[in-house]
């Protein structure tokens, strides 16, 4: 009990720091009047390069930045929890990956927000989970849907408002996707049926061939 309390809170550490980060930025830009907004993706434009890399810390407002907080908590906290080992090369890969998207298929003008990522965590651990067929998995990925689920449709531009980033969300579908392919044999897998059955039946012989000796 107390080892699973402490994977609990080792996996909050990395949601708890980058929130920090992302809210500490937040109020230095508004304290001291400062506009991050270039650092997000222009797309196909040599100015928006950057943005691949730093699109996911800037927000337009503290509205937007608290509408993201316990979406990209809860995900990143599910990741690190149940992907522990390979969870930064995921994380990375999504954060990346949703950037370069972006910046390939995105409409002019510039993209800021976490929201690719909550987007990208959401479908890897959609995907992840019924790829693995691992039931833990499965049911993370199912409460995944049901939590998220409604997100879909800001993935299309007929259900966004023009200011809202659908291509970034896409995007970080996509990356999700991919990731959850990608990474298919790598972290946790499913147990093999009847190994433990073997094992014991193993350890049975070998007591009996020791007795016989």
């Amino acid at each position: 009990m107390k080892n699973e309390i402490r994977k609990m809170a080792l996996a909050a550490v990395i949601p708890m720091f980058l929130l920090f980060i992302l809210y500490t930025l937040k109020v230095l830009e508004t304290g001291m009047d400062w506009d991050f907004t270039r650092l997000g993706v222009y797309p196909m434009e040599k100015r928006g390069v950057f943005g691949i890399f730093a699109h996911p810390l800037v927000h337009s407002g503290f509205k937007h930045l608290l509408a993201n907080t316990m979406p990209l908590f809860f995900l990143t906290w599910c990741l690190f929890y149940f992907y522990r080992h390979i969870a930064p090369y995921i994380f990375f890969s999504i954060w990346i990956g949703c950037g370069m998207l972006t910046f390939l298929i995105g409409k002019p003008g510039w993209h800021i927000g976490a929201s690719g990522i909550i987007y990208g965590l959401a479908f890897f651990l959609f995907f992840s989970g019924i790829l693995r067929r691992h039931v833990p998995l499965i049911a993370i990925a199912l409460l995944v849907t049901f939590l998220y689920g409604g997100l879909v449709w800001n993935m299309f531009p007929q259900f966004v408002q023009t200011n809202i980033s659908w291509e970034g969300h896409i995007s970080g579908a996509i990356a999700g996707t991919l990731s959850a392919i990608g990474f298919i044999r790598h972290g946790p897998q499913r147990p093999e049926p009847f190994v433990d059955e073997e094992e014991e039946e193993e350890e049975i012989k070998e007591e009996e061939i020791t007795m016989n000796e």
